[in-house]
């Protein structure tokens, strides 16, 4: 089934694409093959279930990948109003009945975002018993080595590189690549059959990955209004999509209501109510893409 459904992939006509992103294309490492401009690259994939909305950032361009948070929930457009950002992508767990971060947030070079501080979170009882691996998930990094900006996916108590500090960071999880780790990160206890994002599930769901070359991959996924309690993909999905558009690193996002993306003035929002309408959630924290030149 994972073939088929692999296969079943096509891409929707968005401009001119290059050939690597033809259906069948790719080879099992594009690395080689990714075109080397420096420009930011957008388009969609149709899923058996969904659609792909798809943003490839190039290594070594003149943008940068970064955390925001806000005190108060807000829109992808909202943030990018906020922010003068080229594009946006929602990005950290939050719990929206106190509107407080789940997930640890650095932004240059200083934390900004504590789920310590999260009582609702720490004085849960039912989640006691994984709140060692709650707080040890993975999470989307940016690195200054030396004067060389480098991007990784790691978790939180994962010492940095020799010569390597953190810049940016955050928190969000399971890693999706090189493999799921939906187990270890307490997303998932088969024992006492707990999954708390509904892996196994088709829902909407957003990733950010980093390819062999280095370059940035922003997905989010979202439900077909015609079947809204039926689409979308499952992690396991969202894993092999990843692989597909070449990311050899990847990490889920928060997912469902929160699935949202903004680019070049437009917002795609990902969950669809029982009617079919799309959810438009406020968010806690996001993922920047901003031109460090200031040229837009």
């Amino acid at each position: 089934m994972k073939k088929i459904w692999l296969l079943s992939l096509t891409i929707a006509s968005v401009g001119v694409l290059p050939l690597w992103l033809g259906l069948g294309s790719l080879p099992r490492s594009i690395s080689s093959t990714i075109p080397t401009a420096k420009t930011i690259r957008y388009f969609e994939r149709t899923l058996p279930q969904g659609t792909a909305h798809v943003l490839l950032i190039p290594a070594n361009s003149k943008f940068v990948v970064t955390p925001a948070l806000s005190p108060q929930t807000n829109t992808v457009e909202e943030f990018a109003q906020k922010h003068q950002a080229v594009a946006i992508i929602n990005a950290g767990f939050f719990d929206p009945a106190n509107e407080k971060s789940t997930s640890y947030i650095i932004a240059n070079g200083q934390l900004v975002a504590d789920p310590r501080n999260n009582e609702r979170l720490i004085n849960n009882p039912k989640l006691r018993p994984y709140l060692i691996a709650i707080l040890n998930r993975s999470q989307f990094r940016r690195y200054l080595c030396g004067e060389t900006t480098r991007y990784a996916i790691a978790v939180h108590n994962e010492t940095p590189p020799a010569k390597c500090r953190i810049i940016d960071a955050i928190g969000a999880g399971p890693r999706l690549l090189p493999k799921l780790t939906s187990e270890q990160e307490a997303f998932v206890d088969n024992t006492n059959g707990r999954d708390a994002i509904g892996s196994k599930q088709p829902n909407a769901r957003t990733a950010v990955g980093i390819t062999r070359d280095r370059s940035i991959l922003l997905v989010m996924v979202a439900q077909k209004p015609s079947q809204p309690n039926n689409s979308g993909v499952s992690l396991s999905q969202l894993a092999d999509l990843m692989k597909k558009l070449g990311a050899s690193e990847a990490m889920n996002l928060d997912g469902g209501s929160s699935s949202s993306l903004y680019y070049n003035g437009k917002a795609f929002y990902g969950k669809v109510d029982s009617q079919g309408n799309v959810i438009k959630r406020p968010v806690k924290s996001v993922l920047l893409v901003k031109d460090i030149t200031g040229d837009r």
